[in-house]
């Protein structure tokens, strides 16, 4: 299951709470203090806290902008601004910290986002519990045959099968004895920091992640992309709904810029005019590796 019983009651517990305060609120955030979200088949990602809002953002650009700021008509078009034009630190005003529970080799895809402060569960000082990702039947793909790095066709039937059995029974098996070296009767039983190197890198780990807004877009503009791995960019999409609920101008300016947007190459650019003024631009005449042409091609939908 996703949350323990021990987590659970302590979630409810802070939950009951309730505190005045002077400090800004987000009311879209403040329904999802203390409530876990489920991702995958154990995994979840909770707010723990967060700081600031919107307003927070435009407060520290107005600050930096002086008397400049009189001509913004509005935080939404101040802040569309702030994206469109690639600033960076009014958006390090707001901060957020969640608790996420995910498989271990999601977690070494997302520490190489190395912008954040981290705390994981350790298993040198405690056990970990048996639970391993299990991909769903439709996850199971094969390897691509043009992305190094990607995923092709489902598996299906015989061989589906045969990857899930291998899958569980691997699992178990060193669960097993990952048990059987830390707790022998009789015997002092091998240390739980050397036990560990034993577990697969499905099994499920937790931390406490806290990043600032810019650097937790950066990381939202790669891993909820369609390209990302699926298993870290369903964390992503969970994430996103959240950034959503607390920072909805900012999320909206993202999703335009960003996430909906494309970065052209000066090669690319002059490509687009080009074609603008109806000349027949191809893969040999354009200045692009095969590549770079078909990436093109993809953001002008072609």
């Amino acid at each position: 299951m996703p949350l323990s019983s021990d987590q659970q009651a302590e979630i409810d517990v802070q939950r009951d709470e309730t505190h005045t305060t002077r400090r800004a609120t987000a009311t879209g955030m403040e329904k999802h203090l203390y409530t876990a979200h489920p991702v995958l088949d154990h995994g979840f990602v909770r707010v723990i806290d967060y700081m600031g809002d919107d307003a927070a953002i435009c407060q520290a650009a107005r600050v930096s902008y002086g008397r400049g700021t009189k001509s913004v008509q509005n935080d939404e078009g101040l802040i569309r601004y702030l994206m469109r034009h690639w600033h960076s630190t009014p958006f390090e005003m707001c901060e957020i910290k969640l608790h996420v529970k995910l498989p271990v080799f999601v977690a070494r895809q997302w520490i190489r986002h190395r912008t954040a402060n981290v705390n994981e569960y350790s298993a040198r000082y405690s056990i970990l519990d048996r639970e391993f990702y299990i991909p769903a039947p439709d996850m199971l793909n094969a390897q691509s045959e043009v992305n190094n790095q990607g995923r092709g066709a489902v598996l299906s039937g015989e061989e589906a099968e045969r990857v899930l059995r291998i899958l569980r029974d691997d699992a178990m098996r060193c669960y097993d004895h990952y048990e059987e070296m830390i707790s022998q009767e009789g015997q002092q039983g091998l240390a739980r920091e050397l036990a560990r190197m034993n577990l697969p890198a499905n099994i499920y780990t937790q931390w406490y992640w806290k990043t600032d807004l810019h650097n937790l877009l950066h990381f939202l503009r790669l891993r909820a992309d369609a390209h990302a791995q699926y298993e870290i960019r369903v964390y992503a999409e969970e994430i996103c709904r959240l950034v959503a609920d607390w920072v909805p101008y900012a999320y909206k300016a993202f999703e335009d810029y960003r996430m909906g947007g494309a970065t052209l190459s000066a090669t690319a650019l002059d490509c687009v005019r080009r074609m603008l003024k109806g000349e027949a631009v191809t893969q040999e005449n354009s200045g692009m590796s095969k590549g770079e042409w078909r990436e093109f091609e993809g953001v002008m939908g072609k």
